[in-house]
């Protein structure tokens, strides 16, 4: 059996470790305050690369000569709302609403997208 200050020092230790992952998560991710939403931006074009992966998905875009990264919503927002992995798979034109990332204009965060001839809501 473990002494009091031992027991302490393990839960301590065992807390720090499952909040590595959720720490990660959470400094990996812009705050949606630094896209300016002053300007929506509509954007058709192919994907070239997607992901339907957590914390938000994402495509790259090939749209009038650049290629644009546009995050997404999450995986299960995106299902439930009727936008499959197929959907935005690699070779399908789209046609994608967002605000820019204010220090690059390369990235987008989705508002809403046209795929398939359906328009799906994102945030």
């Amino acid at each position: 059996m473990l002494d009091t200050s031992k027991r302490i020092a393990l839960h301590g230790a065992l807390l720090w470790l499952l909040g590595l992952p959720l720490g990660s998560a959470v400094y990996a991710n812009h705050g949606w305050s630094s896209y300016d939403q002053s300007q929506l931006l509509t954007h058709t074009g192919v994907i070239k690369t997607s992901s339907y992966e957590q914390p938000h998905g994402f495509v790259v875009l090939e749209s009038q000569g650049r290629s644009l990264k546009v995050i997404l919503a999450p995986p299960f927002r995106m299902e439930s709302r009727g936008l499959s992995k197929e959907a935005i798979a690699p070779g399908r034109e789209v046609t994608i609403q967002g605000y820019a990332l204010r220090s690059n204009a390369d990235e987008l965060r989705a508002e809403r997208i046209t795929a398939g001839g359906k328009t799906i809501e994102l945030r």
